[in-house]
């Protein structure tokens, strides 16, 4: 199968030219800043209320944990509903969690246990945002300018991320926990008005259109079906465990090892940020000279320096150096891993993939930011980023013949199936439905023959498929047919609409092997229910 080549138009900010596009870019710049100052003073305030390392990593793990459980139902919703409203309403879901924030800390009634459910909450609400802000780029651009509009996200954020936690520790310092998370409030106002300004098309009435649980289903079946996405999620949940330490201890390593103050704690996650701008503008170049597994063993191995580095409580200006130093190698992995998960998800399950993946993400964070709280309440902070630094490298350099996937396939849907022949009108409930493929192949062409369709189930299995299988006819064995089974009428007519141009390829492959002038025979059985199957009375 050719490649496909999948190169940008235009320069890297070309998508900033489309004005929707730009207005919701600045907005989320300036959400997530706000964001930002609300981590820091989180994380800040929790060390003036409990010097227990376990209860700072428990706060770190409140604000993942809830994407961990709820990314891929968020994802679902991301997929079935309109977008822009739900934006909306998350939108208001963390001002009100700032706003309590705001209340409790100028009360002075803000405790280790108020301020962790509300990060969890503020945990929810970003769960629900993740992949559907990601799902309504491929909106605002056209197709050739997605990859620059993908990493202008990934820009946006780590501008956020290089000016929100500075600005939140000086007005931490200057005015106080509630004055910021005030500020914080204000700025999901200026998202919120971006979004009502934004005039997004309405979603066309489709008779085919997912509900919860089936969606819900359907990607499931994509997840468990993909060996690809299956390599990503792999790779991403064991640097992630690893990593997670340094971000879970930090707020400890500017206050004990390095004797700083909340104002100093800002300033080392806003190097981080600067440093991740730096990777961002380098990555282009870095790409033309190596591929993705280089990038994530590089950036594995510059995240393991620096957290050794931390272990040695360096001199405030070194340690700075060193979070610039990690602020690039996080976005080199971030932006890797994230690249390869959107290269190989078709838009029509895109919302659910991302959401795995930030499940997979969100979820090793928060498990490894507890274990290593865990870990440095018995050890110590020095030691605990010491083995997490050596874990880190060990398993880098191990898991780098795990090669991660190339993403050039063709995931377009190719809709080349035709409609299914019925006598008469099918509910679109009705189900299982069993699809027989009849081929017929030569002996000499099996091994062959069936080597394709086992690629092939794959691509059935991911389209809807729950169960597949070949058999041969005991009679004739050059009669050879090909099954799988879908849980509904409507399932299989969605089917019909997810096969890619990658998928059709491979069917090609198969009919390649195919004998006689006529395509192999297909029928549709719906199952029927006898009396014999029913509960007796």
């Amino acid at each position: 199968m050719k490649a496909i080549p999948n190169k940008p138009s235009g320069s890297a900010f070309s998508p900033l030219k489309r004005p929707v596009f730009a207005v919701l870019w600045a907005a989320t710049v300036l959400g997530n800043t706000g964001s930002f100052m609300r981590d820091v003073a989180s994380s800040w305030l929790v060390t003036d209320l409990s010097a227990s390392p376990a209860a700072v990593a428990m706060v770190q793990a409140a604000g993942t944990l809830p994407i961990f459980l709820l990314a891929i139902p968020a994802g679902v919703l991301s997929d079935i509903l309109d977008r822009r409203k739900l934006l909306i309403a998350i939108q208001l879901m963390l001002a009100l969690v700032s706003g309590a924030l705001m209340v409790l800390s100028h009360a002075g009634l803000l405790t280790v246990s108020s301020l962790i459910a509300l990060t969890f909450a503020g945990g929810i609400g970003a769960a629900l945002m993740g992949p559907t802000w990601q799902s309504i780029v491929p909106e605002l651009v056209p197709r050739p300018d997605l990859k620059n509009a993908v990493a202008l996200n990934s820009l946006g954020i780590n501008i956020a991320r290089s000016i929100g936690p500075a600005a939140g520790g000086l007005l931490l310092v200057a005015f106080g926990a509630a004055f910021t998370y005030g500020v914080d409030v204000l700025s999901y106002v200026v998202v919120i008005a971006a979004l009502l300004w934004w005039r997004r098309a309405p979603d066309a009435d489709d008779a085919l259109s997912e509900h919860f649980l089936g969606a819900f289903r359907a990607g499931l079946r994509y997840t468990r079906a993909s060996r690809p996405l299956h390599i990503v999620l792999y790779r991403a949940v064991v640097f992630f465990a690893f990593a997670s330490a340094v971000w879970a201890l930090l707020p400890l390593v500017a206050r004990n090892l390095l004797d700083g103050d909340a104002g100093f704690y800002g300033i080392l996650l806003g190097a981080v940020g600067v440093g991740a701008i730096a990777g961002a503008l380098v990555l282009p170049r870095l790409r033309q000279r190596f591929d993705a597994d280089a990038l994530l063993l590089g950036a594995s191995l510059a995240t393991a320096s620096v957290m050794a580095m931390l272990s040695f409580a360096p001199p405030k200006w070194a340690a700075i150096f060193a979070l610039l130093l990690l602020g690039m190698a996080w976005i080199v992995a971030l932006t890797t891993l994230n690249g390869v998960a959107q290269a190989i998800l078709p838009n029509w399950v895109r919302g659910r993939g991302l959401a795995v993946y930030l499940t997979v993400f969100n979820g090793a964070m928060a498990g490894g930011s507890l274990g290593w709280g865990l870990v440095a309440q018995q050890f110590g902070i020095p030691a605990t980023l010491v083995v997490g630094a050596v874990g880190l490298a060990i398993v880098a350099v191990a898991l780098h013949t795990v090669k991660l996937p190339a993403g050039e396939e063709d995931l377009v849907a190719s809709n080349h199936w035709p409609e299914p022949l019925t006598a008469e009108p099918v509910a679109h409930d009705r189900g299982p439905v069993l699809i027989l493929i009849e081929y017929r192949v030569a002996k000499k062409d099996r091994m062959d023959f069936l080597a394709v369709l086992g690629r092939l189930a794959g691509e059935r299995r991911r389209d809807g498929a729950y169960n597949w299988g070949v058999t041969e006819d005991a009679a004739d064995p050059e009669r050879i047919v090909e099954w799988f089974m879908v849980e509904s009428w409507a399932e299989h007519l969605r089917q019909h609409k997810r096969v890619s141009r990658a998928g059709a390829d491979l069917q090609s492959q198969a009919l390649k092997y195919h004998m006689g002038s006529e395509p192999p025979r297909v029928g549709h059985y719906l199952a029927l229910e006898t009396s014999g199957s029913k509960r007796q009375q």
